[in-house]
């Protein structure tokens, strides 16, 4: 069946961006893993950008969670997302100070002290650049435990079954999404404990949203939430459609019916020189734009692309 075919003229584009582009086009479209290009990442345009901002304590912001969008932690999922080289000194030494000084008594990573109880979305957010960083094992243990005791009876997970007074009955997409991110992660990077219950989780949570074709209703097949329809990059921990398409290419998830009223989402949002925009951004403070709403975006449709090359659209389509 043939592949999403990509125009000279599109990837001319794609490749006239920030380096971290540049590497994930040649990796993901044009099937051409530059080692050498990847490691630029570090001393130029995006990648040096964010490194530059990090505090002689070793945050960024004010420390690990605050302010919210330069705080360390969604800093180092930015890093994580440029697919920077994973072995960088500074990352790291900032990934020790989280353990040391954010780990909560329920083995989770807590921003507002060790007397609260952990949030499972910020732990699904956590494993995942802590394991793409290359963390040791042993330190993840209690996070794996963590995450594991808040999986819910539908499959999937919801950050205020940890913490709220009245316990939810029914997952968030939100946080499912983001569990997932990091479970994928620590599978890629060949991490052993407890390996097994994690797929399991993994499995059930990908059921999760597929039984809800990853933006409608099981009950009323309505819409669930209109901003699920809106793609913004970064997409901090707020869950959309074309995040989700991207986890399921990047975890090689097999094709399923059910992502097909995502897949024509997609495709109807496309431009019409071949590109896909951003929507919508998350408002907060930010170290710098990368690019601005409303116009043609090059995450967006390097993002968008790898997904229809890696389902084959075609024979998605007519499935």
């Amino acid at each position: 069946m043939v592949l999403i075919k990509n125009s000279d003229e599109l990837i001319k584009w794609l490749l006239e961006g920030d380096v971290a582009i540049q590497y994930q086009v040649h990796r993901d479209l044009l099937n051409n893993d530059k080692k050498k290009l990847q490691k630029s990442i570090a001393t130029q345009g995006w990648g040096l950008q964010f490194l530059s901002k990090r505090n002689p304590d070793g945050h960024w912001g004010q420390r690990f969670y605050q302010p919210k969008w330069i705080s360390t932690h969604y800093t180092l999922l930015d890093l994580r997302n440029l697919c920077i080289v994973p072995n960088q000194p500074q990352i790291k030494e900032s990934i020790q100070k989280i353990i040391k000084y954010e780990r909560c008594e329920d083995g989770g990573i807590n921003p507002a002290g060790s007397g609260r109880k952990s949030d499972a979305c910020i732990n699904g957010m956590f494993l995942n650049y802590a394991c793409y960083f290359e963390t040791s094992e042993d330190q993840l243990h209690p996070i794996i435990d963590f995450i594991l005791s808040q999986k819910m009876v539908d499959g999937g997970f919801n950050c205020r079954l940890n913490r709220a007074p009245k316990k939810p009955v029914h997952s968030s997409l939100h946080t499912t999404l983001s569990m997932l991110e990091g479970i994928a992660e620590y599978e890629k990077n060949g991490y052993s404990y407890r390996l097994k219950e994690i797929l399991e989780v993994k499995k059930s949570s990908i059921e999760f949203i597929l039984c809800h074709q990853l933006f409608l209703s099981d009950r009323t097949g309505k819409i669930i939430h209109p901003a699920f329809l809106k793609f913004p990059y970064p997409r901090r921990w707020k869950y959309d459609v074309l995040s989700a398409l991207d986890f399921f290419q990047y975890s090689n998830t097999p094709w399923d019916k059910r992502m097909q009223p995502a897949i024509d989402l997609l495709l109807k949002k496309r431009n019409k020189n071949g590109t896909w925009n951003v929507q919508a951004k998350h408002p907060g403070k930010l170290h710098f734009e990368m690019e601005k709403a409303g116009r043609p975006s090059r995450w967006n449709t390097l993002r968008a692309l790898r997904i229809l090359k890696y389902f084959k659209v075609d024979k998605a389509k007519n499935s």
